[in-house]
């Protein structure tokens, strides 16, 4: 087959085999074969067989800007359509390339296959042949860290921003009232409340970005779901108490699941803390566990104030409360849930939210496990 290739064609099927070399790489290689081909007509069987399994949208024209070959990427994100480069924006990149008589770069952002907006960094390159190739790089995925991080900042300093303006103003206050021992005493249990408010904070955000970074558990162990939920439970007794709302257990004798316990305690504890923490006085929190299949499935019920479906696209996302208020007025990060998504998917498993507005919710973790004797 290499016998058979045009130099063009053989240089781009070594820049697919070449370890490390980078899409972009492509106008190297193709300007040094070009100078070898100029005249020759371009296998475009060849050619279409070299570039498809390229991550990069890469399309090499003629002379006459017909296409010659196109990557698979190329075409599924419509920058190959027919015999011709698309849409108009990328169009206007390779031209203006062909006007300079040299390399032209944009970084457009253009609609994709599925609706999503792509951000394509788009290179054109002039060969000496006549022809040309255009790439097209993805760093949608980039904008969307860039993006993430720089909510996730804004987020942080505005959380970070309550319980640390609170104290200050708390202290000055407890500083005024010096003469006063009972309003001492009054700033300062407020003083203690925003200190571990903000302390919780802090460590749920440590917390996440741990889990961010591992990404999977390390030195799983089996761990008996019903001691699991019962310590869960036990945590959030006085929060419970304090609200007046009832907590009721029921687990299988005998279910396992691998993982680190600790982990496990934290996301069952957020679940049920949430489910307090949306509930109205008098209400019930019920928390089982069951066998399904090769599932052990955790579930916290309510019978709070429910979340709407809107709501629920968000629930997991960080920093997303349904009812703000409500949520600082218990004590709430916004991360709780966020933090049971990701433990979830460390341990393989997921978690899932019904809701109805004005009936309450089910949270269901459900997590790889069996029974005592069977689980490995």
């Amino acid at each position: 087959m290499l016998a058979a290739m045009t130099p063009l064609a053989a240089a781009l099927l070594g820049l697919v085999l070449g370890a490390g070399i980078g899409a972009l790489a492509a106008v190297v290689v193709i300007r040094r074969a070009a100078k070898q081909v100029r005249g020759e007509i371009v296998n475009r069987h060849h050619l279409g067989e070299i570039l498809d399994p390229l991550r990069a949208a890469v399309v090499v024209v003629s002379d006459s800007d017909r296409i010659l070959a196109a990557s698979a990427f190329a075409k599924a994100i419509g920058m190959a359509r027919g015999s011709s480069v698309a849409p108009g924006e990328v169009a206007a990149v390779l031209a203006d390339a062909r006007a300079a008589g040299r390399s032209a770069e944009a970084e457009l952002r253009l609609p994709g296959p599925a609706g999503e907006i792509l951000l394509l960094a788009v290179r054109a390159v002039p060969l000496s042949n006549g022809a040309a190739v255009v790439i097209a790089e993805d760093r949608s995925a980039d904008l969307r860290f860039s993006e993430t991080r720089r909510d996730f900042v804004a987020n942080i300093s505005h959380e970070l921003k309550t319980p640390i303006g609170a104290i200050s103003l708390l202290a000055e206050a407890a500083d005024s009232a010096a003469d006063d021992a009972d309003a001492v005493r009054g700033f300062l249990g407020k003083l203690t409340r925003e200190t571990t408010r903000l302390n919780e904070l802090v460590s749920q955000i440590i917390a996440l970005s741990r889990l961010q970074a591992t990404g999977s558990v390390l030195g799983a162990q089996d761990v008996p779901v019903a001691g699991l939920l019962e310590s869960a439970v036990a945590r959030c007794h006085h929060l419970a108490e304090a609200r007046d709302i009832s907590i009721s257990l029921q687990a299988e004798p005998g279910l396992l699941v691998a993982g680190d316990a600790t982990e496990l305690e934290t996301a069952v504890t957020n679940l049920v803390q949430n489910a307090i923490a949306y509930s109205e006085p008098g209400a019930r929190v019920a928390v089982t566990g069951n066998a399904a299949g090769e599932l052990v499935e955790i579930r916290v019920s309510d019978n709070g104030i429910g979340i709407s479906a809107e709501d629920q696209a968000r629930i997991f996302e960080r920093f997303f409360r349904v009812d703000a208020d409500r949520s600082r007025a218990s004590g709430g990060t916004g991360l709780g849930l966020s933090i049971v998504k990701h433990i979830a998917a460390a341990h393989g498993g997921e978690v899932t939210v019904w809701s109805r507005l004005g009936q309450g919710s089910t949270f269901t973790l459900r997590l790889p496990g069996g029974r005592e004797g069977g689980l490995r």
